[in-house]
């Protein structure tokens, strides 16, 4: 496999998982499937713009709490229909969960984005009452992390019980050496401005970082370094990679969505 340098190599997850030509299909269906069968509210407007919108899912009954999952995809790719079925665990659960799609790159800066995801997760808690959980994966994670962050809570940001970064790049300085940068166009200001590990969580906010134990390296790094720099839990996820470790929310009994909605 030839990749433009290095750090592409490091970063690089679909090019070391087997079969990973399958997933976004096997996703889509699942998300689609999902949909048809939820109760669910479609395309909410948290702001203008087709992609500042979100799904809730409900369950039966009145909600003991909101989850939101932000999805990944490195900034640049995927929308909020193409995770639908991740909502499953937390519904049957007796949680709503919400799912919004953001403004992606090259049309937006991360930093933006941080400030899309932070409105909509205020927007879906304004229709749920309870405790709020960010979960999100990869770029996800990273937003989920961000949703945490004293700076994003001092402009007014969502109240946030807890935080789940699921395989999160928690230190985007790293990136600035990939050519998806040509992209996501990160300088030195804004990758650390927007780098939850260097960054401070608000006091109160708990945080728990999931990574699989066969993700690429460089993922492994940076979850640890997230925990460690939160001193907050970590989980290591046996056998699980990049694209399937996020598996877990659709199963309301997994260790996973314990992480997410356990003793809340």
């Amino acid at each position: 496999m030839d990749f433009a340098s290095e750090a592409d190599r490091v970063y690089a997850n679909g090019a070391f998982i087997p079969g990973a030509d399958g997933f976004v299909p096997r996703w889509r269906a699942e998300a689609a499937a999902y949909r048809g069968r939820a109760r669910a509210q479609l395309g909410l407007g948290y702001g203008p713009g087709a992609r500042r919108r979100f799904d809730l899912f409900a369950p039966e009954g009145a909600p003991r709490g909101l989850m939101v999952f932000v999805h990944g995809g490195y900034w640049m790719a995927f929308d909020r229909e193409d995770w639908s079925h991740l909502a499953a665990g937390a519904v049957a659960r007796g949680w709503a969960c919400a799912v919004p799609s953001y403004t992606l790159a090259p049309e937006a800066r991360i930093s933006a984005m941080t400030d899309e995801v932070a409105a909509a997760v205020r927007a879906a808690a304004d229709l749920v009452p309870g405790p709020v959980v960010v979960a999100g994966h990869s770029a996800g994670g990273h937003l989920a992390a961000r949703m945490a962050c004293e700076d994003v809570q001092s402009r007014g940001g969502p109240k946030v019980a807890r935080v789940v970064p699921i395989s999160p790049i928690a230190d985007l300085r790293p990136l600035m050496a990939t050519e998806m940068n040509a992209t996501l166009r990160l300088d030195d200001a804004e990758a650390v401005a927007q780098s939850p590990a260097l960054l401070r969580p608000r006091a109160g906010v708990q945080a728990h970082v999931w990574v699989g134990g066969q993700e690429r390296p460089a993922f492994l790094w940076q979850a640890r370094l997230l925990s460690e720099e939160w001193n907050c839990p970590w989980t290591v996820d046996a056998g699980r990679h990049h694209f399937d470790v996020m598996d877990g929310l659709t199963d309301p009994g997994s260790p996973l969505m314990d992480a997410c909605l356990g003793g809340l």
